[in-house]
């Protein structure tokens, strides 16, 4: 039996819908797509070393699984490897998020690892 265009379309559906709320690893040409498409866009600076990145990864992964938070984009930027996005983003230290609406930083914190501190970022690259 095959599987209908409809189901077909469907399934395509969810899984694009799936994997643009998982955290993608930071480039140039992503973060310039989506700012010109008008996405709401979160950079996490983290680096697997530190601790309080390790506090904020859940909070950011189930953040962006929230409906409410589905066109927000998250893009991570590895602290140790990644400096030229270090130097762009002015970004001194590791546990960095800054929200940006249509290409521009809108709000940035670092170390928070409280679930409000963080969907205060969401929020505001939404919004």
């Amino acid at each position: 039996m095959k599987p209908s265009k409809t189901l077909f379309g469907l399934l395509t559906f969810w899984a694009v819908m799936a994997s643009a709320a998982e955290p993608k690893h930071f480039t140039q040409q992503e973060f310039e797509k989506l700012s010109r498409q008008g996405h709401p866009v979160v950079v996490d600076v983290a680096a697997s070393w530190c601790p309080t990145c390790r506090a904020q990864k859940p909070i950011i992964d189930r953040l962006s699984k929230q409906d409410a938070y589905k066109e927000v984009a998250v893009l991570t930027v590895d602290f140790d490897s990644d400096k030229n996005v270090l130097k762009q983003f002015k970004v001194s230290m590791q546990s960095t998020l800054i929200a940006f609406k249509s290409g521009k930083e809108v709000w940035r914190t670092v170390g928070d690892t409280t679930p409000v501190g963080i969907e205060t970022i969401f929020k505001k690259a939404r919004n």
